[in-house]
């Protein structure tokens, strides 16, 4: 299930939207900025029904 979310840029703050795939699970990847594109570091947490608990968006130096 593909879950659309807004995220913002750890580096520039900037929002833009994103879609996270919620059937296979917590997860984190690297995606780039679609602003500034810079890696971000996703974490995504998903709950075992496969709903979205959380997603974290930070650089890859925290």
């Amino acid at each position: 299930m593909l879950e659309a979310v807004l995220i913002h840029c750890p580096y520039c703050g900037e929002g833009f939207e994103t879609t996270v795939d919620c059937s296979a699970g917590s997860q984190a990847y690297v995606e780039d900025c679609a602003i500034c594109c810079r890696p971000i570091e996703l974490r995504i947490r998903v709950d075992e029904d496969g709903g979205l608990i959380d997603v974290d968006a930070a650089t890859d130096r925290d």
